[in-house]
């Protein structure tokens, strides 16, 4: 478990619980029964056109949310490494000019360039003689909000695509199990038979079609319910860090303000004097 409580290990190890869980029941390779091939390339060449597009969707869309799956487990596993080390960098003590001076204008983490926008906003709102130009505090917030919501929109992509997979893929597989079954009462009625042996493999192609809605849905739903749990603790986690930069931003502010006021009634007095 890291910094944000992200555990790339974990959600993995759920996922593909989930995968074994939904294709249990799915062998690559069948016995021959009656002389009838049961093997998943026969049935799925056996199968109607309709029912072998079905399927194909159901595989694509398994295929691509298996990719976004990786893709934002291996992400969230290595900006969570980066962000716990700046934050070690940032509670150092260090200046905080010099920690911008390394980040730089190219941060390479959500917690450095939420860092770097409001260092941005404040650099801006100092004046030459050294005052801040009023309403610093603000256009500071302002600036980091802005960032932590670029942040989440980052954080939260494509995830929107697992929960259509994981919430569509059943009703689309429903759909070629219909019509699959549909298809093999149509072969009841041509054979005038309804021997198992004539009934069986459109049934069997059928049910495929269900096996594969949720073998994708299932670890799409999974990983769906992980990454946006992620993803809001990445977000909660960067709205903390703005609001302890906001408020040692917010002490310096003050603390320039009263050396200014100071200056200035010193000023007067001397003018009275």
């Amino acid at each position: 478990m890291d910094l944000y409580g992200f555990s790339a290990a974990a959600l993995m190890a759920d996922v593909l619980l989930a995968g074994q869980l939904a294709g249990a029941e799915v062998t690559l390779a069948a016995p021959r029964v009656n002389g009838i091939d049961f093997s998943l390339a026969a049935m799925f060449l056996r199968a109607t056109t309709t029912v072998q597009i079905v399927m194909v969707m159901l595989l694509v869309a398994s295929f691509w949310s298996w990719a976004v799956i990786v893709e934002k487990v291996l992400v969230f596993s290595r900006l969570s490494g980066k962000s716990g080390k700046f934050e070690d960098q940032f509670w150092s003590g260090k200046p905080l000019d010099e920690l911008f001076g390394r980040v730089g204008e190219s941060p390479q983490t959500p917690i450095e360039r939420i860092f770097s926008a409001g260092m941005t906003e404040w650099r801006r709102s100092l004046r030459e003689e050294g005052g801040l130009i009023p309403g610093t505090q603000a256009r500071v917030d302002r600036a980091m909000n802005v960032a932590i919501a670029r942040e989440a929109e980052q954080a939260n992509k494509r995830l929107s695509y697992l929960a259509t997979v994981g919430s569509v893929s059943p009703f689309v597989g429903l759909f070629g199990t219909v019509w699959g079954i549909k298809h093999a009462f149509q072969s009841i009625a041509m054979q005038q038979s309804t021997n198992l042996a004539v009934v069986a493999p459109g049934i069997a192609e059928a049910l495929l079609a269900t096996a594969l809605g949720l073998a994708a849905a299932i670890p799409a739903v999974v990983a769906y319910n992980r990454l946006s749990s992620d993803a809001e603790r990445l977000t909660g986690g960067l709205e903390n860090f703005a609001d302890e930069f906001s408020t040692i931003l917010g002490r310096q502010i003050d603390r320039q303000s009263a050396g200014q006021s100071a200056g200035q009634n010193g000023a007067q007095n001397g003018g009275e004097q």
